[in-house]
């Protein structure tokens, strides 16, 4: 594909998107985003897709909403880089599974199992999925400047929203519990549904990514008989992941 043609999901072209972007999986959520832009402005929606660019510091930054799942992140994150991207900072949700892991907290992955499909496609299993390690640590210390509780680990990264929580029912029931299990044995974090794809195509890309969530839900500790209440305010989020671009943006100029 030719840099400068209209790409065919996202329908930008250059110019249209900073060299920072935000990637929220709900369409819903790109405009209250990018309220927290200096000067946003709506660029375009066309499927999943929708586009809006500001500045953050006097850097164009843009936000574009990918849908649910690996696929359509992995297209965004290629037709966004077509275009001159380099940096992405996925903001999503999430649903706990180590204990410690609470409704309302905020993950930060430093790595994704690559339990789906979109990466093997780009790279052999063999391949780890892994966050940039400046990306990840901008998200870890806006988390902690901004007051929020915060935990740094493994996420599991999977296709079927159904078959985490209605295993059971599958016919590869077997494959999904004892796997499960070991995800829990592991102490990883949370399950979400982007970041090993988003991380693999990265690499192969040679652009930055990293990924920080909003826990919804932890069915762990709901099976261990622990309190929590359900969270769907997706601010902290939000908040966490554009400080860190303004974080990575003092970073790059400093350089």
């Amino acid at each position: 594909m030719i840099p400068s043609e209209l790409q065919y999901h996202i329908q930008c072209r250059p110019g249209d998107v900073g060299r920072y972007v935000l990637l929220p999986g709900d369409p819903g959520r790109c405009q209250s985003i990018a309220e927290l832009f200096d000067e946003p402005h709506f660029v375009v929606q066309n499927r999943e897709y929708r586009v809006y660019t500001g500045t953050l510091l006097g850097e164009r930054v843009s936000v574009c909403s990918t849908g649910i799942g690996g696929p359509s992140a992995a297209i965004a994150m290629e037709e966004l880089t077509a275009i001159g991207a380099d940096t992405f900072v996925r903001v999503g949700t999430c649903g706990g599974i180590d204990l410690e892991v609470q409704s309302g907290d905020i993950v930060v992955a430093t790595g994704a199992i690559r339990f789906e499909h979109t990466s093997r496609e780009y790279a052999p299993i063999e391949f780890p999925a892994v966050s940039d390690f400046d990306v990840a640590a901008a998200l870890r210390d806006a988390a902690h400047a901004l007051g929020y509780r915060t935990h740094l680990g493994v996420v599991q990264c999977k296709d079927s929203f159904y078959g985490q929580h209605s295993p059971a029912r599958m016919p590869v029931s077997y494959e999904l519990l004892e796997k499960w299990e070991a995800w829990k044995r592991l102490g990883v974090k949370a399950s979400e549904m982007e970041s090993a794809a988003l991380f693999v195509v990265a690499s192969a890309l040679k652009v930055r990514c990293g990924s920080c969530f909003h826990v919804v839900w932890n069915q762990e500790r709901e099976a261990a008989g622990l309190d929590q209440a359900e969270s769907h305010d997706t601010s902290a989020a939000v908040k966490v992941g554009v400080e860190a671009v303004r974080r990575l943006i003092e970073l790059d100029r400093s350089r």
